[in-house]
């Protein structure tokens, strides 16, 4: 079972008179300031053992 593109057009105008695009505008800017939070923890997470790891040798 392979989507071609009309498949995937049609997919998608389905989604828009579902939500509408209101909606998943916001939904895309959600999703994407979700994803930049994670990441900035993630680097926080890496970025404090070091710190702990150079306070504890002192």
């Amino acid at each position: 079972m392979s989507f071609s593109i009309p498949h995937l057009l049609v997919f998608l105008a389905v989604v828009i008179l579902l939500f509408g695009t209101k909606k998943l505008r916001n939904l895309g800017s959600d999703l994407g300031s979700a994803l930049k939070g994670f990441k900035k923890a993630m680097n926080d997470d890496d970025i404090e053992p070091q710190n702990d790891d150079k306070l504890d040798n002192k």
